[in-house]
């Protein structure tokens, strides 16, 4: 009977080590699934500033072009182009 005792303790000890490894591995999971998740929004964000950006500098460009090559004539110089 002793035996049966010690066997069902010992089957219950390691029922509740097992059960408390699984939980710190769940939350080891948890925290790497998030700093992930956290490093993945930083860089998305960075992309988004950096495609802005770019988009910025390419319209102001754009805007100086078209300034420089203004006729003076209306609508803009694209349609009022003579051809000799």
């Amino acid at each position: 009977m002793a035996y049966r005792q010690l066997f069902l303790v010992s089957c219950l000890l390691a029922v509740v080590l097992l059960s408390t490894e699984n939980r710190q591995k769940l939350q080891a999971d948890e925290l790497r699934r998030e700093y992930h998740e956290e490093q993945r929004n930083e860089f998305e964000n960075f992309v988004e500033e950096q495609t802005d950006e770019q988009e910025e500098r390419s319209r102001e460009a754009i805007e100086q072009w078209r300034q420089w090559h203004y006729d003076g004539l209306y609508p803009s110089y694209l349609y009022n182009r003579h051809q000799i």
